[in-house]
């Protein structure tokens, strides 16, 4: 799945990477999912600054912003709104 694309899968190979103490590894699982709209990613590379450089955490950061703007649409923020509405 990682692979194909899904950014989840991707994060979670980041942690996995992580507990093995490849943090290099697990910094660059963890930049492609953020670069594929994976907020969680994001919050994983901002509490482990120490092993991310300031640039690369900087391109994760527009890289997830661009995935998070392609992916809205008139269409989703209305169903957006619908949920939200039914919620309350």
């Amino acid at each position: 799945a990682a692979i194909g694309g899904h950014p989840g899968a991707r994060h979670n190979l980041g942690c996995k990477e992580a507990e093995n103490g490849n943090y290099e590894r697990a910094v660059k699982h963890m930049i492609i999912a953020a670069s594929l709209g994976y907020q969680l990613s994001i919050e994983m590379l901002k509490m482990n600054r120490g092993h991310v450089s300031k640039e690369d955490f900087a391109a994760a950061l527009r890289a997830n912003q661009a995935a998070l703007d392609a992916m809205k649409s008139p269409q989703r923020e209305a169903a957006g709104r619908l949920t939200e509405q039914q919620r309350t």
